[in-house]
């Protein structure tokens, strides 16, 4: 007679490890809280350490819950449990004769969840705060003989190599319906393909992406001076219309970029981060600083405009030799790393000299 307090499962059980059995089955969202646990490291009295888990991300299970509430929402994603004891697996007669592996899974959870989640606590947590739907999700499991070869197995498991972020920010344009924290670091992909692909941009061939190894300002930086565009500055007036955002949007930043270009030649001109700091992360994204500026304060929107702004900085600056004057520290041109404090630094230097060089008639009345 079955009891309430064994589980049962049906499970495809693949041909691996004679001594460590793995399996897959599907299980309702209720029934992994009832046979799998979190445990967090953390040590006890006496300083023994128990449990693995790193603490859990708000702000991601937040994001996975929100996305799970959604009626087309898949997570194929499987969470991985281990079993030390309390768990067994048998045969299952019903597929004999049938090519391939299958059995019963049997759960004992009369003194709690024996199960250790090794993958997949933030999916997990998600999924159990997810309110009326009865969600199905994939388990892949294992049984091991003994504490120390689940934690072996956790840190096998969790030290695969994840996905360049570089890659994956070039494929956020491809995507729709994404977490507002990936939407906006997508507007900014999406001109970042326009800038570095679209014939007559300042920046063509010029932005390194992994499809584009061989450019020399990393697209992540690029997108770092969009993003601060798009939140607060100029690019903000068509973050709502991604046709207007890759129309006049990306023709914005490239006439900045041109004049740029113009202005600064001997500092651009077949430099690399290493020889000019103007090409560097740090010099990018100050300068998105000084394109904001220029077009606040004298309405800048062409590489003419832009140009005359900038040669107010003709003199001022040190990006591929001499030293920069930050009041009354001095620092050598390559000196400037791509740090936040390095970047407030030197976009604060020069939009004050810029504030300070441009002629009262040449500003926006």
């Amino acid at each position: 007679m079955s009891s309430p307090n064994i589980l049962h499962f049906d499970v495809v059980a693949p041909r691996q490890s004679e001594g460590l059995p793995v399996f897959t089955f599907a299980a309702r969202a209720q029934d992994v809280e009832r046979f799998a646990r979190i445990e967090r490291a953390g040590r006890d009295d006496a300083g023994t350490l128990r449990g693995f888990q790193r603490p859990q991300i708000a702000g991601h299970i937040r994001e996975i819950r929100d996305y799970l509430e959604k009626p087309n929402a898949i997570l194929p994603n499987p969470i991985i449990v281990a079993f030390t004891h309390s768990a067994s697996l048998e045969p299952s007669p019903a597929h004999d004769g049938i090519e391939g592996r299958f059995g019963r899974l049997a759960i004992d959870v009369s003194n709690g969840a024996p199960g250790w989640i090794v993958d997949g606590q933030q999916r997990f947590t998600a999924l159990r705060d997810l309110q009326g739907r009865d969600f199905e999700v994939l388990v892949s499991g294992f049984i091991c003989d003994c504490l120390e070869e689940l934690q072996k197995q956790f840190i096998l498991i969790n030290n695969t190599r994840p996905l360049p972020k570089a890659l994956v920010y070039e494929l956020l344009p491809q995507v729709s319906d994404l977490p507002p924290r990936m939407s906006s670091r997508s507007q900014a992909a999406l001109m970042t393909e326009a800038l570095n692909y679209r014939e007559g941009s300042a920046l063509r061939g010029m932005i390194r992406q992994q499809t584009n190894p061989k450019g020399i300002i990393r697209d992540t930086v690029l997108q770092r001076l969009l993003m601060n565009s798009l939140s607060d500055g100029a690019l903000r007036l068509y973050s709502d219309d991604d046709r207007l955002l890759l129309d006049r949007g990306v023709n914005f930043v490239s006439e900045f970029f041109h004049a740029v270009r113009h202005v600064f030649s001997d500092d651009w001109d077949e430099k690399t981060p290493k020889t000019s700091r103007l090409v560097h992360g740090a010099g990018i994204i100050a300068m998105g600083y000084v394109m904001e500026t220029l077009h606040v304060l004298t309405g800048a929107e062409d590489r003419e405009s832009f140009a005359r702004g900038l040669r107010h900085l003709k003199g001022r600056t040190a990006w591929s030799s001499g030293e920069w004057a930050f009041g009354d520290e001095r620092r050598r041109w390559n000196g400037l790393q791509n740090v936040p404090a390095d970047i407030r630094q030197l976009s604060l230097h020069l939009v004050q000299e810029l504030r300070r060089a441009i002629p009262r008639n040449e500003e926006v009345r």
